[in-house]
């Protein structure tokens, strides 16, 4: 229900990151990795300077997804793209979402992005604005490739891509 709610808020003509920052925590609910990443430390990377950076991280501070303590960090261009669970693209960066879908191929990695059309090219959930309202995208063909299991939960609030 409250994963609903946030979609009806109005969006805003600059992103609200803080909205951001609570959907992509309450995706970790709804969505279920394989059993070889849920140990260790649940890892988040942000891709680029985007201001989501520091919302999410204030947002996540001791939380957690099950019994994995949830580590927001910068993405760099030496790490391990593999070694994420979600790795967020912003718009500015959006031309490294092929680079990095091709990276994480047939790996437990969710990518979100936040440009129209980006669900068709790689990612698996893409933040849209749609009549003047918060809306995701989710491409379950690319999620399902990367053994990432979406509950109906949150597919019937989504626009689905295929």
């Amino acid at each position: 229900m409250f994963l609903l709610s946030l979609f009806k808020v109005q969006a805003q003509h600059e992103t609200d990151y803080t909205i951001q920052a609570n959907l992509i925590y309450r995706f970790t609910k709804y969505i279920d990795w394989p059993a070889n990443k849920k140990s260790g430390d649940f890892n988040i990377g942000i891709v680029g300077d985007s201001p989501l950076y520091d919302d999410l991280k204030s947002f996540m501070n001791n939380k957690t997804v099950d019994n994995q303590k949830i580590v927001v960090t910068k993405v760099s261009g030496s790490d391990s793209y593999t070694n994420y669970h979600i790795i967020f693209i912003s718009e500015e960066n959006s031309g490294s979402l092929k680079k990095l879908a091709a990276l994480t191929a047939n790996s437990p990695v969710l990518i979100i992005t936040e440009y129209n059309g980006l669900a068709n090219k790689g990612s698996c959930i893409n933040f849209i604005t749609l009549n003047n309202r918060l809306k995701i995208e989710i491409n379950k063909n690319n999620a399902d490739q990367r053994s990432l299991h979406i509950a109906s939960e949150l597919l019937d609030l989504a626009i689905i891509i295929k």
